[in-house]
Protein backbone atom coordinates (compact mmCIF):
# COMPACT_ATOMS: atom_id res chain seq x y z
CA UNK A 1 0.00 0.00 0.00
CA UNK A 2 1.29 3.51 -0.98
CA UNK A 3 -0.10 6.95 1.06
CA UNK A 4 0.46 10.45 -0.88
CA UNK A 5 0.70 13.29 -0.07
CA UNK A 6 0.99 16.37 -2.39
CA UNK A 7 2.52 19.89 -1.44
CA UNK A 8 3.19 23.06 -3.48
CA UNK A 9 0.01 24.58 -4.60
CA UNK A 10 -0.64 27.99 -4.55
CA UNK A 11 -1.99 30.89 -6.15
CA UNK A 12 0.49 32.57 -8.89
CA UNK A 13 -0.16 35.09 -12.28
CA UNK A 14 -0.39 33.71 -15.50
CA UNK A 15 3.63 33.05 -16.76
CA UNK A 16 4.80 31.93 -13.57
CA UNK A 17 6.07 28.83 -12.26
CA UNK A 18 4.92 26.72 -9.68
CA UNK A 19 5.97 23.06 -8.34
CA UNK A 20 4.66 20.31 -7.22
CA UNK A 21 6.23 17.72 -5.15
CA UNK A 22 4.19 14.15 -3.67
CA UNK A 23 5.77 12.23 -0.93
CA UNK A 24 5.18 8.70 -1.05
CA UNK A 25 5.18 6.02 1.94
CA UNK A 26 6.66 2.57 2.20
CA UNK A 27 9.20 1.25 0.78
CA UNK A 28 7.63 -0.14 -2.29
CA UNK A 29 7.54 3.35 -4.60
CA UNK A 30 9.56 2.22 -7.00
CA UNK A 31 7.45 -0.70 -8.44
CA UNK A 32 4.83 2.14 -8.98
CA UNK A 33 4.53 4.00 -11.93
CA UNK A 34 2.92 7.93 -11.17
CA UNK A 35 0.76 10.22 -13.14
CA UNK A 36 -0.47 13.77 -12.54
CA UNK A 37 -4.15 14.69 -13.01
CA UNK A 38 -6.18 17.83 -12.66
CA UNK A 39 -9.60 18.50 -11.49
CA UNK A 40 -11.19 21.57 -12.28
CA UNK A 41 -14.99 22.95 -10.80
CA UNK A 42 -17.49 21.63 -12.74
CA UNK A 43 -15.01 19.09 -14.69
CA UNK A 44 -13.49 15.40 -14.99
CA UNK A 45 -10.32 14.31 -13.69
CA UNK A 46 -7.75 15.13 -16.39
CA UNK A 47 -4.87 13.17 -17.08
CA UNK A 48 -1.38 15.60 -16.77
CA UNK A 49 1.34 13.73 -17.11
CA UNK A 50 2.65 10.08 -16.62
CA UNK A 51 6.49 8.95 -15.58
CA UNK A 52 6.83 4.91 -15.96
CA UNK A 53 9.01 3.19 -12.82
CA UNK A 54 12.55 4.06 -13.57
CA UNK A 55 11.43 7.14 -15.59
CA UNK A 56 12.36 5.45 -18.47
CA UNK A 57 9.02 5.99 -20.37
CA UNK A 58 7.57 9.67 -19.64
CA UNK A 59 3.86 11.25 -20.93
CA UNK A 60 2.32 14.31 -21.73
CA UNK A 61 -0.99 15.81 -22.16
CA UNK A 62 -0.87 18.05 -25.27
CA UNK A 63 -2.40 20.95 -23.03
CA UNK A 64 0.97 20.81 -20.71
CA UNK A 65 3.36 19.49 -23.15
CA UNK A 66 6.51 21.71 -23.58
CA UNK A 67 5.34 23.72 -20.23
CA UNK A 68 5.53 21.07 -17.39
CA UNK A 69 8.24 18.75 -16.10
CA UNK A 70 7.54 15.42 -14.15
CA UNK A 71 10.39 13.45 -12.57
CA UNK A 72 11.51 11.36 -9.48
CA UNK A 73 13.35 10.22 -7.24
CA UNK A 74 12.75 6.72 -6.76
CA UNK A 75 15.62 6.40 -3.29
CA UNK A 76 13.47 9.63 -1.81
CA UNK A 77 10.30 8.41 -2.68
CA UNK A 78 9.52 11.56 -4.63
CA UNK A 79 7.36 12.45 -7.84
CA UNK A 80 7.77 15.86 -8.96
CA UNK A 81 5.68 18.20 -11.85
CA UNK A 82 7.74 21.69 -12.39
CA UNK A 83 4.95 23.26 -14.49
CA UNK A 84 5.68 26.84 -16.24
CA UNK A 85 4.89 29.20 -18.33
CA UNK A 86 1.33 28.75 -16.04
CA UNK A 87 -1.90 29.63 -17.38
CA UNK A 88 -5.50 30.28 -15.97
CA UNK A 89 -6.34 27.28 -17.53
CA UNK A 90 -4.36 25.20 -15.81
CA UNK A 91 -6.22 26.48 -12.69
CA UNK A 92 -7.25 22.94 -10.66
CA UNK A 93 -6.83 20.90 -7.84
CA UNK A 94 -3.95 18.60 -8.91
CA UNK A 95 -3.28 15.04 -7.50
CA UNK A 96 -0.58 12.55 -8.02
CA UNK A 97 -1.43 9.10 -8.04
CA UNK A 98 0.19 5.24 -8.55
CA UNK A 99 -0.51 2.94 -10.64
CA UNK A 100 0.85 -1.04 -10.18
CA UNK A 101 0.08 -2.31 -13.39
CA UNK A 102 3.02 -3.63 -15.61
CA UNK A 103 3.38 -3.92 -18.52
CA UNK A 104 1.05 -0.72 -18.74
CA UNK A 105 -1.02 -0.18 -21.79
CA UNK A 106 -1.39 3.34 -23.15
CA UNK A 107 -5.05 3.84 -22.22
CA UNK A 108 -4.17 2.85 -18.41
CA UNK A 109 -1.40 5.51 -18.34
CA UNK A 110 -3.88 8.17 -18.76
CA UNK A 111 -6.65 7.06 -17.36
CA UNK A 112 -7.51 7.69 -13.50
CA UNK A 113 -9.56 4.06 -13.38
CA UNK A 114 -6.05 2.82 -13.57
CA UNK A 115 -4.52 4.59 -10.62
CA UNK A 116 -4.90 2.35 -7.16
CA UNK A 117 -3.96 4.95 -4.84
CA UNK A 118 -4.43 9.02 -4.55
CA UNK A 119 -3.38 11.65 -2.37
CA UNK A 120 -5.48 14.51 -1.44
CA UNK A 121 -4.95 17.28 -4.08
CA UNK A 122 -3.26 20.70 -4.10
CA UNK A 123 -5.06 23.43 -5.15
CA UNK A 124 -3.47 25.64 -8.22
CA UNK A 125 -4.68 28.93 -9.04
CA UNK A 126 -3.42 31.11 -12.16
CA UNK A 127 -4.96 34.22 -11.66
CA UNK A 128 -4.32 37.86 -12.56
Amino acid sequence: QVQLVESGGGLVQPGESLRLSCAASGRTFSSYAMGWFRQAPGKEREFVAFISRNSDYILYADSVKGRFTISRDNAKNTVSLQMNSLKPDDTAVYYCAANSNYPIGARKRISPLAYEYWGQGTQVTVSS
